[in-house]
């Protein structure tokens, strides 16, 4: 059986093993995939795996051989799914594999606008702590997160794992999601609509999908509603966020912090208004690749191959 890999740079930059792919099959890994060769690198391939490249109906049509898609990503809007159903093709994705590093990273970003690591280490090496009179300095105010309230929308797998971590710090929890689940309220956690969450809570953490109905989740109407000198963190989908609006919030200090990992055009463009933001910080794409999820990323993908070989699918979302 012949497996394709269209994109492998994305996920496995040459630290990870292709190992468990490698033994269902005769594969090949292309680093990345230029849309005008997307059909000669498939060739007759019955597998194809793809991460960011596009699997659309005319790739379906040019490639009769495909018998399945892998994924190899949650977010599955790179393949046609409608022509792929039409043509009896399976698709699967990779759900969950990132849940615990994303949820770390997200307080590696909290944490960051609390203590100012970063900038207080820069301040060191550049010779301030020498020069300092006093036994210690900070340049920045430390912000405590025991007794605040985090606002987590979107109540997942990985906003589940961030209530979790938020609990350890003594953080009081209000969550808004379209499927509230009841029994989970507590003392220190309740479901809310998003207006009371926004107007209540001291860090806004979104982990939610993007939608039509979440686009610009984020935006100069909800951005008002947010408690003054608040902080905003989006390790979700650059897409929840209106950039424009976010720069005014943090350029007039309505809120004191923001930290987006994702943003609306990735790679990023020279333009982009969060790029000269005060207060932001900004990372690319980052929180779901550590050398763990990848490796647990490429063992699900290769479990979702054998299972359809044996006739038992699994994560399949088409």
């Amino acid at each position: 059986m012949k497996i394709v890999i269209l994109d492998g740079h994305a996920v496995n930059p040459g630290d990870l093993s292709w190992a468990p792919i490698q033994a269902l099959g005769q594969v090949t890994v292309y680093d990345y995939t230029r849309p005008e060769d997307t059909a000669a690198h498939i060739g007759d391939a019955s597998v194809v795996l793809t991460n960011k490249t596009l699997i659309t109906r005319q790739i379906l049509d040019a490639c009769p051989g495909i018998r399945y898609i892998g994924v190899l990503a949650t977010g599955y809007n790179v393949v046609d799914l409608e022509a792929a159903s039409e043509r009896g093709i399976p698709v699967t994705n990779i759900p969950a594999y990132s849940t615990r590093t994303v949820a770390q990273f997200t307080f590696a970003l909290l944490l960051e606008l609390c203590h100012h690591v970063g900038l207080h280490d820069a301040s060191v090496k550049a010779g301030d702590w020498i020069r300092s009179t006093d036994f210690c300095y900070w340049k920045t105010p430390a912000l405590e997160l025991d007794g605040l309230t985090m606002g987590i929308v979107g109540f997942g797998q990985i906003g589940r794992k961030v209530a979790s971590i938020a609990r350890s710090f003594g953080m009081d929890l209000l969550v808004s999601t379209p499927h509230p689940r009841p029994e989970l309220e507590c003392e220190d956690l309740h479901f809310v609509s998003l207006e009371t969450l926004l107007a209540q809570s001291d860090v806004v953490s979104l982990h939610c999908p993007l939608t039509a109905s979440t686009q610009h989740l984020i935006n100069r109407v909800t951005l008002g509603l947010m408690k003054p000198g608040s902080l905003l963190i989006n390790v979700s989908r650059g897409g929840l966020v209106d950039e424009p609006a976010l720069r005014e919030a943090l350029q007039s200090g309505h809120l004191s912090g923001a930290a987006c990992d994702v943003i609306s055009a990735e790679p990023m463009e020279p333009d982009n208004p969060l790029l000269t933001a005060p207060n932001i910080l900004l990372t690319p794409h980052i929180a779901w690749s550590s050398v763990a999820a990848r490796t647990r990323l490429v063992k699900i993908a290769a479990a979702n191959i054998r299972g359809w070989m044996d006739g038992t699918p699994q994560n399949r979302v088409g």
